[in-house]
């Protein structure tokens, strides 16, 4: 007796569902959007590394024995020469602008994204890691492997770059998906290690107490509001089911501009609580950085006074 045949249709489900996620994904956007991206998270890294040059090579007179290589400098065995640490970090600040601006982006563009790698990877492999910076440093690798100069660039303006149809959605596609992506990790990372005795205990009232009174003892600046919150125990079972489901929820930006303002509305509110109760900074997000993918940025009004774009009539 041969088996019963299936029912219309049901083989072809999984590639209807494949085109549909392909056309999401592979949906065009305009070039300047993509520009724009570039433009503003360039310009963030810039005035970044610009800002933190003497941080980044003060590591040349630590001893050696500091030295556990993260990242990328895992294929180091040793701290590098004094010289080896500083020319890349000098390096990075020219060619950061050279992206920001894109000019002879094919070059640049990926030159930066493994230099400003490397620089903070480097910086991390001394202790403390700095998770502030992993979010920046893949949408720039991001923006520096696509063609994210094809307008509002040097390279544009001399014909260097000439828009490519289809070229600028996926990247822009792909940059909101690693935004939504860290923030989901983050959530599921938190229910493996503590499951959902984070939302019924006091563990994140531990953390921030912890947290705050390691900074005083230290002689760090610390946040007096965390360290009067933490008498409040009955505050804290539902910022961390706040903060769980902002995390769980993130990739419900994806779907819509609206879900999209509300997510990124809440996720910028999250980092200024933090910011306020921990006194721990995340400048990308709370620059809002973090989220331009999600929006179309090329039509913020910065663009008109910088001379981008025509004034309307």
């Amino acid at each position: 007796m041969s088996a019963p045949a299936a029912p219309r249709g049901s083989a072809a489900w999984p590639r209807r569902a494949a085109r549909a996620i392909d056309g999401w994904y592979r949906r065009d956007a305009p070039a300047p959007r993509l520009a724009a991206l570039r433009v503003l998270v360039g310009g963030f890294a810039t005035i970044y590394l610009a800002a933190r040059v003497v941080h980044l090579i003060s590591f040349i007179d630590f001893p050696a024995r500091g030295f556990a290589p993260v990242g990328v400098v895992g294929l180091l065995s040793a701290p590098l020469p004094a010289a080896l640490v500083v020319a890349p970090v000098l390096l990075a600040l020219p060619c950061a602008l050279a992206f920001t601006l894109g000019w002879r982006f094919r070059v640049t563009g990926p030159t930066f994204a493994a230099l400003l790698l490397w620089v903070l990877s480097y910086r991390n492999s001394w202790g403390m890691i700095f998770h502030t910076e992993n979010l920046m440093v893949v949408h720039i690798i991001v923006l520096g492997l696509t063609r994210s100069a094809d307008a509002w660039s040097l390279d544009a303006r001399r014909g260097r770059a000439t828009p490519t149809p289809g070229a600028y959605g996926w990247p822009i596609r792909l940059l909101a998906l690693v935004t939504v992506a860290t923030y989901a990790i983050a959530g599921v990372a938190k229910l493996r290690l503590s499951g959902l005795g984070w939302v019924g205990s006091d563990l994140l009232r531990n953390y921030i107490a912890y947290d705050n009174l390691r900074k005083l003892e230290l002689g760090d600046y610390h946040s007096p509001l965390g360290a009067a919150l933490v008498g409040h125990a009955w505050l804290f079972p539902p910022l961390a089911g706040l903060s769980l489901a902002l995390e769980l929820l993130a990739p419900l930006a994806l779907f819509g501009p609206r879900l999209a303002r509300g997510w990124a509305l809440a996720a910028w509110a999250f980092h200024a609580g933090v910011l306020a109760v921990m006194a721990i900074f995340f400048p990308y997000p709370l620059c809002g950085l973090a989220f331009a993918p999600l929006f179309a940025v090329e039509r913020l009004a910065l663009w008109r006074w910088l001379g981008l774009t025509p004034r309307p009539a």
